[in-house]
C-alpha cells in the first residue's frame, strides 16, 4: 500500500486497443493519489458485481472518480441520446454509479473529478448539459488545442468558492485560477448536493454531498494534473488523504 497504507479504488474505464478490451484508468490521478495523498491507488475493473463492491468498500479507505473522454448516458437523467452526447462508455458508467453511491451510503471519503463530477449529480439524481459553449452566456471550457499536455491542463479561468463552504475551508474565498477541458455541465443539480464553487458564466465547477458523513467534493477541473505543484490542487488532495486516514484510523 502507500506510504500511508491507504487504499483508494478507482472505477475503470473500457478501452479497445491491441485486440484486446482494456479496463484502464489514465495516470496522472494514479500519480496524484500515490504522490499527494499518499495511497496505493486500485483500478477497479467494470466487471465489478454488487458483491464485488461490498467486499471492496470493506477494504478501502476512499473513492476517486476520474475525468474520461466519454460522457456519461442520457438515458441516465432522462435526456435521449443524440451525437452530440457521444462518446459513451456504459460499463463505466454502470460501476461509476454504484461506487459513487455506495461511497455515500458508507461514509467514504469521494473525489469526483471532471466526469466523476457530473456522475456525482447524475448518481443523485441530477441532470447534464451539453455543448454549453453554444448557450448564451457560457464560455468556451473545451480544451485548447495545444500539442503538449502542460498546454492543454494549463490554469485558464478563475472559480470562486462559495463563503463559508467546504471547499473554502481549504484553499479560501478569493477565486483561483483552474483548468478547463469539458463540453458538458451540471444542469439540473441534484437536491442532496450543495454548490462549492461556479465559474464566472455561472457554471457549477464544484459540489459537496449535503450533511455526508465524510469527505464528498466533485470539481469540474482537473487537480490531479497539477496536484504537486498548485496550491488548490493540493489542497484538495491532501485534505481527501486526510480524510482517508482518518476512515482508516476508524476501521482500525
Amino acid at each position: 500500500m502507500g506510504a500511508n497504507g491507504l487504499l483508494v479504488a478507482v472505477p475503470a474505464d473500457m478501452r479497445s486497443f491491441e485486440n484486446y478490451r482494456w479496463h484502464a484508468s489514465p495516470s496522472t490521478y494514479l500519480q496524484a493519489i500515490r504522490d499527494v495523498a499518499g495511497a496505493l491507488p486500485l483500478i477497479v475493473p467494470t466487471l465489478a458485481t454488487d458483491a464485488d463492491l461490498d467486499l471492496l468498500f470493506e477494504r478501502i479507505d476512499g473513492v476517486l472518480v476520474t475525468g474520461s473522454v466519454s460522457n456519461v448516458h442520457p438515458s441516465l437523467y432522462g435526456v435521449e441520446a443524440t451525437p452530440a452526447h457521444e462518446p459513451f462508455d456504459g460499463e463505466r458508467d454502470r460501476l461509476s454509479l454504484a461506487m459513487i453511491r455506495k461511497a455515500i451510503e458508507k461514509d467514504v471519503p469521494l473525489l469526483a473529478i471532471c466526469r466523476g463530477h457530473q456522475e456525482l449529480n447524475v448518481a443523485l439524481g441530477g441532470s447534464l448539459a451539453t455543448e454549453i459553449q453554444e448557450a448564451d452566456g457560457r464560455m468556451d471550457h473545451r480544451a485548447p488545442e495545444h500539442p503538449e499536455q502542460d498546454g492543454r491542463f494549463a490554469l485558464r479561468h478563475p472559480v470562486r468558492p462559495e463563503p463559508g463552504g467546504k471547499l473554502a475551508a481549504l484553499v479560501g474565498d478569493a477565486p483561483f485560477p483552474v483548468n478547463s477541458l469539458h463540453r458538458q455541465a451540471i444542469d439540473r443539480m441534484a437536491d442532496a448536493l450543495s454548490v462549492e464553487a461556479r465559474a464566472e458564466d455561472g457554471t457549477i465547477e464544484a459540489v459537496s454531498v449535503a450533511g455526508a458523513g465524510a469527505f464528498t467534493l466533485g470539481v469540474q477541473w482537473h487537480p490531479e494534473y497539477w496536484a504537486t505543484s498548485d496550491g488548490p490542487s493540493r489542497a484538495i488532495f491532501e485534505a481527501f488523504a486526510h480524510a482517508c486516514r482518518a476512515r482508516r484510523d476508524a476501521r482500525g
